[in-house]
C-alpha cells in the first residue's frame, strides 16, 4: 500500500503545481464560462479578476503557496500563476 500511498502523493503534487493553469484552462475552453468570464473583466479588470480566482482556487482546494510561479502556463487567459501545494 505504501507504494499507492506514495504514487499518489507524487501526483497530487505535480497537480496542485498546475492546478491554476488548468482551471484557466477549462473557462477557456467552456463557451459559457469564457462569457461570464470576458464579462467579469469588462465590468472589473483582468488582474483583480484572475487574482480573485486564484485566491479562491487556493481556498476551494486548501492549498499553500510554494516559493515557484509558473511563467509559461498553457492556458492564454493567463500569464503567469502562483504554484500551490
Amino acid at each position: 500500500m505504501s507504494e499507492i500511498t506514495d504514487f499518489t502523493a507524487i501526483v497530487f503534487s505535480k497537480f496542485d503545481k498546475t492546478i491554476t493553469d488548468k482551471i484557466f484552462l477549462f473557462i477557456q475552453n467552456d463557451k459559457e464560462l469564457m462569457s461570464k468570464y470576458l464579462r467579469l473583466i469588462e465590468i472589473k479588470s483582468l488582474d483583480t479578476v484572475n487574482q480573485q480566482i486564484g485566491k479562491a482556487i487556493k481556498k476551494r482546494f486548501n492549498l499553500e503557496n510554494i516559493i515557484e510561479r509558473e511563467y509559461e502556463p498553457i492556458s492564454t487567459l493567463i500569464k503567469s500563476h502562483q504554484q500551490f501545494e
